[in-house]
Formats: C-alpha cells, sequence, structure tokens
C-alpha cells in the first residue's frame, strides 16, 4: 500500500539523504521517522514543509475514498451540517481544534478532512492559495486517484479554484479527470454536487451556454436516482444564469422552482455566487 510515509521515504532515500538532514529546521527527527513507518499522521503545514524540502509535488501524490474525519459520528455530523447549513467560518474553526486533529488516525479520514479544511478555506478567505493546499492534500492519502466521490469533489473543487483564476486550459483538464470513467461508479447523492460544481465553474468563466447545459445536466441526474439534494440550489444558479442570458421568461420558472424546492425540503440555498 501506498502511504504518505513511504512516499516521503521513498523520495528521500533516492535524494540520497538522512532523517536527521530532511527533518532539519522543521520537525524532529524522531517525527520524522515516525511519519515514514507510518505511526504519525503529520498536520497541514508539516507535511507542506517535508514536501518542499524534497520537492515532491502535492499533484503526485495520490488518495483514496472516505468522508469521516473521525471515529466519533458527532464529529461527522456536525462536519455534515456544518457544511450543509454553509456555516464555514464555525466550520474551519471545528476543525482547527485540537481534538478533532489529534483523532484523525487514518489516511481515509486525512482525506476527508482537508477536503473539508479546503472547502472552508475557499469560501471564507480571499486568497485562494491555503484553499488549492488543502484540496491536494486531501489528493494525497493512496493510490487510486479517481475511484471515489471524495476524490472527485477534491479534483472538481480544484478545478473551480483554476476558474476563479481563470486558467481555462488546467479547469478544463480537472472538469476532465472528475467524470472519467464516471459511469463505472455506483450513485451516491454528493455526486450531484459534482454537476453543480461543474455549471458554476463555467458561470464563474462567463460560459453561460454551458453552465447552463450543465445545471440542466444536474437537474437530470438527480432526479433520475429519484434524489433532491441539490435540486434547490441547482433551480437558483439556474436562474442567476438566466439572469445573465436576459432570459426573464427562464428566470421567472427557475425561480418558482428554487423557491418551491427550497421549502419543500428546506435545502439551504448558496447565493454567494
Amino acid at each position: 500500500m501506498i502511504t504518505i510515509g513511504s512516499i516521503l521515504k521513498e523520495t528521500r532515500k533516492k535524494q540520497h539523504l538522512t532523517q536527521k538532514e530532511v527533518s532539519q529546521d522543521i520537525c524532529a527527527q524522531s517525527m520524522l521517522s515516525a511519519i515514514e513507518t507510518n505511526k504519525y499522521m503529520p498536520n497541514a503545514q508539516l507535511l507542506i514543509h517535508l514536501c518542499q524540502k524534497l520537492s515532491i509535488d502535492l499533484d503526485q501524490i495520490s488518495l483514496l475514498k472516505n468522508f469521516d474525519i473521525s471515529s466519533e459520528t458527532q464529529f461527522n455530523n456536525r462536519v455534515d451540517r456544518l457544511c450543509n447549513q454553509h456555516c464555514y467560518n464555525e466550520l474551519l474553526q471545528f476543525l482547527n481544534e485540537k481534538s478533532i486533529i489529534d483523532d484523525l488516525k487514518t489516511d481515509k479520514q486525512l482525506q476527508a478532512y482537508y477536503y473539508y479544511v479546503g472547502v472552508a478555506s475557499l469560501h471564507t478567505e480571499t486568497n485562494t492559495a491555503n484553499a488549492e493546499k488543502a484540496i491536494k492534500l486531501s489528493l494525497a492519502s493512496g493510490k487510486n486517484s479517481l475511484q471515489g466521490t471524495l476524490s472527485r469533489l477534491g479534483t472538481i473543487s480544484l478545478a473551480f479554484i483554476y476558474a476563479k483564476h481563470h486558467l481555462k486550459t488546467t479547469t478544463q483538464t480537472y472538469i476532465d479527470q472528475t467524470f472519467e470513467n464516471f459511469a463505472n461508479l455506483f450513485y451516491e447523492e454528493n455526486q450531484n454536487i459534482l454537476f453543480y460544481l461543474t455549471s458554476l465553474i463555467y458561470f464563474e468563466l462567463a460560459d453561460y451556454t454551458t453552465s447552463l447545459n450543465w445545471i440542466d445536466k444536474t437537474i437530470t441526474f438527480a432526479t433520475e436516482h429519484n434524489s433532491h439534494y441539490m435540486l434547490a440550489n441547482s433551480f437558483y444558479l439556474m436562474a442567476q444564469i438566466a439572469k445573465k442570458s436576459e432570459d426573464d421568461d427562464k428566470l421567472l420558472e427557475a425561480t418558482q422552482n428554487q423557491k418551491l424546492l427550497t421549502n419543500l425540503f428546506s435545502e439551504k440555498i448558496y447565493k454567494n455566487i
């Protein structure tokens, strides 16, 4: 099994460096030894420093799939609630609590943890650097990089970050990776987010025709799987696309559908588009 520890150890040895040389000014040699033998899970800042010291690109470290950041159910439920209610400042504060960090035991939990840190950072910080680092760390826990839904949520999140910087080629690359072999996945409701974020990405790039096409796909995908998750948000985004396109009829229809679904299912609408 490929782990963060084994990657650090293999890279260090290829560069003919000792643990003492790599850990200097970063951490204790004993801590690096514990990381390399997978006895200690490094936090984000420590892993970034070690990767920089060894010239490891975080994009080269792949990922695993999981959504639980803890063995404690109440922790996971709280993360879900804060995400669904778009309480990102509170979510980031919660994730930075020492008790949460200390409870991370597995690569799967680490991937989920850094994904949520990235999402919270993206929504609370003007600069996207911390969000990008966290998402890349989320994509740094295993071998099979595109097999799970959480993995694809990471790649589409990177696509959104690059879209905000108008890096269209890089954005498209990550969109393509997100949906590679997508038909082979078993359905999970979180997959609705992949379609929604793709529409939002094209909205960010002011490509309203493609954005509308993807929001139609979002609604079709959700309804075909008997899911209402993200439908209210999808119709809200459709209304914003219609407004930009000056399509008053579609704007009215989408707004009515959004309000209906919000009342029916109490889905919190994310309006900071």
